[in-house]
């Protein structure tokens, strides 16, 4: 069965949906803590980069978050966390959900996108080891599972170590 996702930023009346997303989609509340943190945080949340997809009944199904990080004191963005309903996995809504954000970002004029993930993932949105640019966690992760995708070269693109926000407790 393939399901349509629209997708739209998501609005205040969202916040309940988008931490049942994530507690549903996790094993702990760590994920939906970080969300309800990130919105709280003004110097990490960006309006428009917090995205849901729905099905087609209007239901929010998957999630994708971009927040402000910083690699060598330069503005980048981290996409996480991402979540689906399990009802919803693997029929494209978190697909719908991270596109959705890695477009706003660019209509936003940023420049990076730096994602900690599944390296058979999030290629399929151009996403490349972060090390072909210099870019480093400040904690150790294989090679191949921090990733970056340059959306605007024009900016240039920073190396050194990524500084997550806050809530991240990094």
């Amino acid at each position: 069965m393939s399901t349509t996702w629209t997708t739209r930023p998501e609005t205040p009346e969202d916040a309940a949906a988008i931490r049942g997303i994530n507690l549903a989609a996790f094993p702990s509340a760590e994920e939906a803590d970080l969300v309800d943190a990130l919105r709280a945080d003004p110097d990490a949340w960006m309006d428009g980069l917090s995205l849901v997809s729905q099905a087609p009944d209007g239901t929010p199904a998957g999630h994708a978050l971009l927040t402000r990080c910083h690699i060598d004191g330069r503005p980048a963005l981290a996409l996480a966390p991402c979540a689906v309903l399990p009802a919803h996995q693997r029929q494209s809504a978190g697909t719908a959900a991270i596109c959705a954000a890695l477009d706003a970002a660019r209509a936003k004029g940023e420049g990076l996108v730096v994602v900690l993930g599944h390296p058979d993932y999030y290629p399929r949105f151009g996403f490349v080891p972060a090390s072909r640019f210099g870019i480093r966690a400040p904690f150790d992760v294989p090679d191949e599972a921090l990733m970056a995708l340059v959306l605007d070269a024009s900016h240039g693109v920073p190396s050194g170590v990524i500084r997550y926000a806050t809530a991240f407790g990094i």
